[in-house]
């Protein structure tokens, strides 16, 4: 038996099956390239999902976080740190918004949103209790808790997890018509992704993102971007709703976000709508730690000098 096919047997022998992997077992990883353990070396065109944007073990990534990790790492959200309001402060200039509620990973995020919007919807909107709608699009991927699941159309991430969350409508990604037929006056948000991952990289019809959200402006309906696989340079913007001049009112990020090295995931969004939680409502033991903010701050500046948007730009036209 070779060292790859012992470790992928204790592998299986001892992990639930959530995932198929590759044959494939990885030992060192650099830049774009990844190195198994039989010494063969790879070109990495999945980048950890997205949350390898800039690389595996880009230094100053790197070195930011160990720098952080000699200081303090945790201090849970009952105290304040030194990192946490500069984090706030520069992610929320980065997407042209106001506030950031920070959490660990994309589909907290996610839930994080929806609850944000129902909470706006009741307390700002005016739906009547228990009323709140959210329309979202066919073949969506927005992670796999429960309630992210109760508006999933993959029977593989679907199936036997019933009863599902109610006050989710579907439509047909990139139906314009159908997406205005679905909103009513209970409605208090369209999540959409700007590019579908998990369904096959989808980029909807050009035209259909400004579109929807001269529409939600219009039924006073919050636009949330889900760009936790799309954001954050993937595209060779900073987001992909920059490719056709469309500002949300609500961003979800993720991923690359951690630059690779831990979960780290933000909603951002105005005062307006993340001014309704009140403390206790809403929080994270780890969202916004310190060693998360340190390298999120990292990457935020990384991404302010717009030359990795740029090169992803470069590197997807010649990939093409």
């Amino acid at each position: 038996m070779t060292a790859t096919e012992d470790l992928i047997a204790t592998a299986d022998a001892h992990s639930a099956h959530t995932y198929h992997p590759l044959p494939v077992v990885i030992a060192t990883a650099d830049g774009a390239w990844m190195t198994d353990v039989e010494g063969r070396r790879y070109l990495d065109l999945l980048a950890g999902y997205s949350a390898l944007n800039f690389g595996h073990g880009n230094r100053r990534l790197l070195d930011a976080a160990r720098a952080q990790m000699e200081r303090v790492t945790l201090t849970s959200r009952a105290f304040h740190h030194d990192r946490f309001g500069a984090f706030c402060e520069q992610l929320a200039a980065l997407c042209g918004m106001e506030t950031v509620l920070p959490m660990n990973t994309g589909a907290e995020a996610v839930e994080t949103a929806v609850k944000t919007a129902r909470k706006w919807g009741y307390t700002v909107k005016g739906v009547p209790a228990e009323m709140a709608k959210i329309v979202v699009a066919g073949n969506n991927f927005h992670g796999r808790t429960t309630t992210i699941i109760s508006f999933s159309t993959d029977p593989e991430t679907r199936a036997d997890f019933g009863p599902y969350t109610p006050g989710f409508q579907i439509v047909p990604y990139g139906d314009l018509t159908a997406m205005r037929s679905a909103l009513t006056e209970n409605t208090v948000a369209v999540l959409l992704e700007p590019v579908q991952g998990e369904a096959g990289v989808l980029v909807p019809p050009a035209g259909y993102l400004p579109a929807v959200r001269e529409l939600t402006r219009e039924r006073n309906v919050l636009f949330v971007a889900d760009e936790v696989q799309s954001g954050l340079g993937r595209t060779g913007r900073t987001f992909a709703c920059e490719h056709e001049g469309v500002v949300p009112d609500m961003y979800v990020l993720g991923k690359a976000l951690g630059g690779g090295i831990l979960p780290v995931s933000a909603v951002v969004s105005s005062r307006e709508v993340l001014g309704v939680f009140r403390p206790g409502e809403h929080g994270s033991t780890f969202g916004g730690n310190p060693l998360a903010c340190a390298v999120a701050l990292e990457v935020i500046a990384m991404l302010r000098t717009g030359e990795y948007q740029a090169r992803a730009a470069r590197l997807g036209e010649r990939l093409h």
